[in-house]
């Protein structure tokens, strides 16, 4: 029996009440698929933080890079200060960790209301691609005479040709094993590069060349595309069935991801992985902490439950992700009233109770 060893990170707010009905879930389907999962459980967070001023350690660092995988729950709180949590802990793990993928599949379950008229689920289906530890968000720049009114600061985006490279490759893996030909919805596999190549013409350039070479060596079978970042948020509203596979720098796809999540149904419902396909990836709903909603069983634990999914595909057991995403699209069509808190007409850990009896039967 295969056995997989997982790093727990519950978190804040919501994120320890989501986190539990997606470890439910897992466990049921690592029963009815004959695996075993073994969890460990980690308290990084606002609730450490303000206890002992401890973020994510260099120690801990290397400890979760020893697991098969991570699942998070989401970190923050308003009593700690914006950029400590997020830098000290998400940011740190996944660059500490090379987690060089944010993969974000955008798809709109049977039965959830979606805000574009006329679209459903055979329209909103499509995954984003995003660099995930490059670009803006490195840090790199500073500040000069900070405080005056001669204050100047600046933020560089910086790329270097084999980050470009190798999450374009990956893309064109993803989209040849997983685009629309591959599953019968296309008559092509499609790769979009995002950019801004009109204005961001270091930076793009960089990213365009690598695309087309890559693409006429080595995937010559991935039909190819380009979009200004404008424009697809444009399209992903008036034509969303135009795309496949995207791919995108770290900023952009920070942005379009969540665009992409209003139009499948929400926070509630979109899932994601930071993923280093040669070591350690870590999954997530990519919704936050939700403090106003902590403790009162009403969050949506789906987005979660399907990041657990996920985990499962990345694992190598695509029966079990299979079946927890089918029993999601069984719940989204058939029980629940609404994606909103407080509003899918069961609790959180009905919720959870209800899809992992799905996936056991």
């Amino acid at each position: 029996m295969a056995k997989y060893n997982i790093a727990v990170i519950p978190g804040d707010g919501t994120g320890p009440e989501v986190t539990r009905e997606a470890v439910k879930v897992a466990k049921a389907a690592a029963e009815k698929f004959g695996f075993e999962l073994a969890l460990t459980e980690y308290d990084f967070g606002a609730t450490r933080y303000l206890k002992t001023g401890e973020t994510l350690s260099d120690e801990s660092l290397e400890e979760l890079g020893g697991y098969d995988s991570i699942l998070l729950g989401a970190i923050g709180d308003p009593k700690v200060a914006p950029g400590i949590l997020e830098k000290g802990v998400l940011l740190k793990a996944r660059f500490g960790l090379d987690q060089y993928i944010n993969l974000r599949p955008v798809k709109l379950y049977p039965g959830v209301s979606c805000p574009i008229t006329g679209k459903g689920p055979d329209e909103i289906d499509y995954t984003v691609v995003r660099e995930n530890v490059g670009g803006l968000y490195t840090g790199t720049g500073g500040f000069t005479m900070k405080g005056t009114q001669h204050e100047v600061a600046v933020q560089s985006c910086v790329y270097s040709r084999y980050q470009v490279e190798r999450c374009l490759r990956y893309a064109f893996e993803y989209a040849r094993k997983y685009g629309k030909k591959a599953r019968g919805k296309g008559e092509n596999n499609t790769l979009a590069l995002v950019g801004k190549t009109n204005v961001l013409t270091y930076v793009f350039d960089l990213w365009e060349r690598a695309f087309n070479e890559i693409g006429d060596a080595d995937y010559p079978d991935v039909k190819r595309e380009y979009y200004h970042v404008d424009a697809v948020c444009l399209y992903m509203i008036q034509s969303p069935e135009m795309f496949d596979v995207m791919v995108t720098s770290n900023m952009f796809g920070d942005i379009v991801t969540d665009l992409g999540a209003i139009t499948q149904g929400g926070l509630g419902i979109a899932a994601g992985g930071n993923i280093n396909p040669e070591g350690v990836s870590m999954f997530e709903p990519i919704g936050g902490t939700a403090p106003s909603f902590t403790g009162q069983n009403v969050i949506n634990p789906l987005a979660a439950i399907c990041s657990g999914a996920m985990m499962l595909r990345s694992l190598g057991e695509d029966e079990a992700a299979t079946a927890i995403e089918d029993a999601v699209k069984w719940g989204t069509a058939n029980k629940f009233k609404s994606m909103a808190a407080g509003e899918m007409g069961y609790g959180t850990d009905e919720v959870g109770d209800m899809i992992a009896a799905k996936v056991s039967e």
